[in-house]
């Protein structure tokens, strides 16, 4: 716990959290009020990610595709033409679409080896993100001058920590400069994230266990090869499953490293007194 209590968190004059919950339940929302107002500096985790670690991944994919086209290549390669990605806070799509989706390569798909090594290089950039966050913290304060902040987390986050252990070095590592706070959906919520996601399938992120348990059980219900796989029919499925694996795991982040917020509280705040107020409440009940 960051604050020891409800009071010591309203009367701080450096307020820090970091929000993590699954994707769609009002962190970049909630993150957005608290910037306009003027006096929090939003830090995306995922911003840095598309950005920093993994821009030239992105940029490279783009350009491998357009020196297919010889009217690019020739542009390309005379320096002639720019191409890079325009990942905003809100606008994610560069990295999720170099993520991409294992299955058919003729529905878009990508061969299972080189999806799991794209996981693998998104890994290692959320976690070295996440460890960034301590750094913002002190670029917000001596560059800018903004007394709170925010920290906006990849839905993700769970797949690389382990709350039951003590020395987990990304829990250790936020918890120990800002509070830590889980918003925890309904199962109303749950079934709306399955029908919005069912609506418009994206690349997630997953654990290599568990990716390759899931990617094996569906193989052998569906009783297909790799290469017939339908790409966005697999990780329609995969979320379904990753909702009912990841639960437990926020659950207990909370528990052993923050507090929680229901999704229909945070669903209230409309400027930083109700944030604050929220948070509050929360503390009060830990």
């Amino acid at each position: 716990m960051r604050y020891a209590d409800a009071a010591s968190w309203q009367s701080a004059q450096e307020k820090r959290v970091v929000l993590f919950a699954m994707s769609g339940l009002g962190k970049t929302h909630v993150s957005n009020l608290l910037r306009d107002s003027g006096d929090w500096f939003h830090y995306s985790v995922d911003y840095r990610i598309g950005t920093r670690y993994m821009g030239e991944y992105i940029a490279d994919n783009a350009k491998r595709e357009a020196m297919k086209v010889p009217f690019l290549r020739d542009l390309l390669m005379s320096d002639s033409i720019y191409i890079g990605s325009n990942i905003t806070f809100d606008n994610l799509t560069p990295m999720s679409t170099y993520l991409g989706k294992p299955g058919n390569p003729q529905a878009g798909g990508l061969e299972m080896g080189e999806y799991m090594r794209r996981q693998a290089q998104f890994e290692r950039a959320e976690r070295q993100a996440l460890l960034d966050t301590d750094y913002f913290i002190s670029r917000a304060k001596d560059l800018y001058g903004y007394p709170h902040f925010i920290c906006d987390t990849g839905g993700s986050i769970c797949e690389w920590v382990d709350p039951g252990d003590a020395q987990d070095p990304i829990l250790n590592a936020l918890s120990s400069v800002a509070q830590m706070v889980w918003i925890k959906g309904s199962d109303a919520h749950t079934e709306e994230l399955v029908r919005r996601f069912d609506r418009d399938p994206k690349p997630m992120a997953y654990r290599p266990d568990f990716l390759t348990r899931s990617w094996r059980a569906y193989l052998d219900m569906k009783g297909c090869a790799e290469a017939e796989v339908n790409p966005d029919d697999f990780i329609r499925w995969t979320y379904a499953q990753a909702l009912d694996h990841r639960q437990p795991i926020y659950a207990a982040m909370a528990q052993n490293w923050g507090v929680t917020v229901e999704a229909s509280d945070m669903a209230t705040v409309r400027d930083a007194s109700d944030f604050e107020a929220v948070i509050a409440a929360a503390i009060g009940q830990k």
